[in-house]
Order: C-alpha cells, then sequence, then structure tokens
C-alpha cells in the first residue's frame, strides 16, 4: 500500500523505502542485491560506524566544513548510533560489495534521516545530506577500514582481554589449590614421572597469559585508521588535517588509543594488520582448545577414565543413559576452536588478496574477526566460570595412580642404571607390583633408600634423589 513505503532518490533513480525506515535509495538497492546469507553485521561494527561518523562531523565542523546546526544533529544521530538505538536499521548483508561501500551508505543514509529529523525536517528531505554531509572528506573505501580497526581494537581491548583475564585468575587460583596434589605425568598418553595438578594447570595459566601478550601485541597495527585517504589513499576531496583530528575524536569517543595510519596507501589496498590480529586470536583459540580437551581427559571416568579431578554437573549427559554427565562446556570451547581456525582462514585469504589500491574483502575480513573475538571472549568467560571455577581434584585417586606408576622407576636410572631400572619396572608390570616393592625385593634399595628416592612429591621438582 502507498502508506507503507515512501520514496527515496539515489543518482540511478527512485526506490520505495519502508516508510518507518531511517535508510535510503542506496541502502534499499544493496538489501535486494545481495540476498546472500541473512547474516548482517553486529554491535561491535554498527557501533564503529557510528564512532566513525561522529568524529567526522565534529572534526569537518571544527575545519569549517559544517555548520553548527547540521554538525549538531549527525553528531546527535551518530551518537545514537553508538548507543545501539537503531541496530535494526542496519540490514545490508555482510557478503556485499567488496569495499563495504553499501554498509557505509547506509550509515550515511540512517544517520541523514535521522539528523534530518532532529532538526524538525521529515524523513527524506535531505536537509542533511547523506553524501555532501556526513560522508564529507570520506570514502567508503576509508571508512571501512577505518571502522574495521576501531570496531576489532576495540573488541579485543573491551571483550576479549577481560574475558582472557578472568580465566587466568580462574586457572591461578586452581595452581594454587592444587600445588601439593600429586599426580602421574603423561607423555604420549601414557604414564610418565610425577607432577603436581597444580604445575598442570600452571602451564595453562601460563599459555594465557602468554596469549594475552600476543593479542596486546596485534594491537600497534590495528590502531591505525584509514580515515583521511578517501577513495585510492591520496586523501582528495578532505583536508590535510582531517585524518589526525578525527583520530583524536575518535580516541576520545572510545577510551582505546589510535592513531592516523602510517601509509594510507597501504591501509586501504592491504589489511595486513587484520590478518596478523586475527592470527593471535586462533592462537589464543587453539591454547583454549588444548586447556579444554586437558580437563576433559583429566575428568574422563568417572569410574573407568583417569578421573584425576571431579568437573561440575552443569546439566545431564544423555536422553537415555541416566546420571551420566559430560564436559559440555570444554566442548562448547573445543567447537569455538574449530570455528575460529575456519574464520582465520577466511581472514587470511581475504586479506592477502585485493587489486592494486583496494582490498576488497573488507566486510568478510571485519564479521570473520569480529565472530572470533566474540566467541573466544565469551567461551573463556563461560570456561572460567562454569567449568574451571568449580573442578575439584580428586587427591586419593591421584595418589593410587601414582604408586602404581611404572614411571616412578625413572630415578633409579642414576642409581642402578637404565638396564636395571627397566628391569624393575617391567617385573612390576608383568607380576602386578609397585616399582617400590621390586626394587626393595631385588634389594636395589633399602626400605629408607626408598622412602627417599622413589618419593613421588619429591620427583616434582628439578634434582637427584637419593645423592647428597
Amino acid at each position: 500500500m502507498a502508506d507503507d513505503y515512501r520514496i527515496e532518490e539515489d543518482s540511478l533513480g527512485e526506490m520505495r523505502v519502508t516508510v518507518d525506515a531511517y535508510w535510503g535509495a542506496q541502502t534499499q538497492r544493496a538489501v535486494e542485491n545481495f540476498p546472500i546469507s541473512g547474516i548482517t553485521f553486529g554491535r561491535r561494527f554498527v557501533r564503529a560506524l557510528g564512532v566513525v561518523k561522529k568524529a567526522a562531523a565534529r572534526a569537518n565542523h571544527e575545519l569549517g566544513f559544517l555548520e553548527e546546526e547540521v554538525a549538531d544533529a549527525i553528531v546527535a544521530a551518530a551518537d545514537e548510533v553508538i548507543a545501539g538505538d537503531h541496530d535494526d536499521q542496519f540490514p545490508v548483508d555482510v557478503f556485499q560489495t567488496g569495499s563495504g561501500t553499501s554498509s557505509n551508505m547506509n550509515a550515511n543514509e540512517v544517520i541523514a534521516n535521522r539528523a534530518a529529523e532532529i532538526t524538525g525536517a521529515e524523513v527524506g528531505d535531505r536537509v542533511v545530506h547523506p553524501n555532501d554531509h556526513v560522508n564529507y572528506g570520506q570514502s567508503s573505501n576509508d571508512v571501512v577500514p577505518t571502522a574495521m580497526h576501531v570496531a576489532s581494537l576495540e573488541a579485543v581491548e573491551k571483550d576479549v582481554t577481560p574475558a582472557l583475564d578472568t580465566l587466568r585468575a580462574a586457572l591461578a587460583e586452581k595452581e594454587a589449590e592444587f600445588a601439593d596434589v600429586v599426580k602421574t605425568g603423561r607423555t604420549h598418553l601414557q604414564d610418565a614421572t610425577p607432577v603436581t595438578l597444580g604445575q598442570e594447570f600452571g602451564g595453562y595459566r601460563t599459555q594465557i597469559e602468554k596469549g594475552l601478550a600476543r593479542v596486546d601485541k596485534s594491537r600497534e597495527h590495528l590502531a591505525e585508521l584509514a580515515l583521511g585517504g578517501t577513495a585510492v589513499g591520496t586523501g582528495l576531496n578532505t583536508h590535510p588535517e582531517f585524518p589526525t583530528l578525527a583520530a583524536e575524536y575518535i580516541v576520545e569517543e572510545t577510551g582505546v588509543e589510535f592513531r592516523e595510519a602510517d601509509d594510507h596507501f597501504e591501509a586501504q589496498a592491504a589489511h595486513d594488520a587484520m590478518s596478523e590480529a586475527h592470527g593471535a586470536l586462533r592462537v589464543v583459540a587453539g591454547s583454549l582448545n588444548k586447556i579444554a580437551n586437558d580437563l576433559r581427559l583429566l575428568a574422563s571416568g568417572p569410574r573407568n577414565g583417569l578421573g584425576e579431578i571431579e568437573q561440575p554437573e552443569n546439566q545431564p549427559g544423555s536422553s537415555i543413559m541416566p546420571g551420566k554427565i559430560n564436559p559440555v562446556v570444554a566442548e562448547s570451547v573445543n567447537q569455538v576452536h574449530k570455528q575460529v581456525v575456519g574464520n582465520d582462514a577466511a581472514v587470511a585469504a581475504g586479506a592477502a588478496r585485493g587489486e592494486l589500491d583496494l582490498n576488497l574483502y573488507k566486510p568478510v575480513l571485519a564479521h570473520n574477526f569480529l565472530q572470533s573475538a566474540e566467541l573466544i571472549a565469551n567461551a573463556s568467560e563461560t570456561f572460567a566460570e562454569r567449568f574451571v571455577a568449580p573442578l575439584e581434584a580428586n587427591e586419593a585417586h591421584c595418589a593410587d595412580q601414582v604408586e602404581e606408576s611404572m614411571a616412578l622407576a625413572t630415578p633409579l636410572n642414576v642409581h642402578i642404571g637404565y638396564d636395571g631400572a627397566s628391569e624393575v619396572a617391567k617385573t612390576a608390570l608383568k607380576e602386578g607390583k609397585t616399582v617400590r616393592e621390586v626394587a626393595i625385593e631385588k634389594e636395589y634399595l633399602t626400605e629408607a633408600e626408598a622412602d627417599e628416592v622413589l618419593d613421588p612429591a619429591k620427583m616434582t621438582a628439578r634434582g637427584i634423589l637419593g645423592e647428597d
């Protein structure tokens, strides 16, 4: 019905737009041109577009290119986009034009129409123009990579880093709690010399700490903003002071340190920074996967597995086996890893392409990076709170397993030689005895010497047991 839509125009002519939409003709064309996935940009990227448009309006007003009333209206409308008030007004599919022009114009049209409304005009009146005002001194080719970096670095600093620190703290607590729990070490999934459960958790803590450091290193290049390069990096149609001034306003808005790109041609033609930073996320996801897998193994059983730790009962594990509890949270972490690895392949492939002066994989790079950041942040927080924190050690079972381990023969090497120690281990296994029992029976050690040399707790530290 005629009352359900209004007419908007662009350089190609008229388009029908739903009457309650703030977007205009170019966005509507994109909606119709790209019915690809049904996946649209999420909160972080939409917020970043608002941040960039607000900063641009403030800079252009300060430089004398936007009248105060227009600039103020754009800033007010952009603030609403930043706050998430208009997320439903960004309907463009992620799989669109490779420059992200459709999403840039989506932001321009939404902010322009809402700004017009703020001034008292009607939506569609163009008293605030999407190109001449909201996009002044900009191009999709510098706006979109700027929004990519703003969204990505905000996601890293405000989501990923705090979540990983929560997990680090949870692992550190278990490291201290389990410091005196001696258990069997395992290499090649076979019994090895004793370790403490705390030492294993200390290794996990260190993995996360090193992951945090890797992610932090990637921020140096993500902090560079392409804004000011306009179409190809030359900065045509923008003021020389615009990039630095706009970057300062973006820093003010986000609380994150950003700066003008070292080289605008590189910033628009290549996205190595995105590939580098996502590589750090992939490594972190691998760490999470390793830790989750280890904890699943340690909790396996509860009677016919390793059973060294007791996992939380998050939910019933089976629709047919009563009482079964599965490590469901750890399994979700494993699945996040697989998704992030897939995303990394897409990011690496996209960042390595693009012809000449423009990389044409911007939307898919942004989408995959932000999805990985969100998944890692949510998985880390959930893993820490719902799986790691409630873990308990099965100390008695750990002690029994250590005593039965053939690997206790290892410190005998320095006392009776490798061959003698091997004989002790093989005899113990064949006769169903402990290493201690066989070593005493064969008179390699006295009982007192066995207490010293075959003390599992002492084996968890560097040194030669039984030597003065």
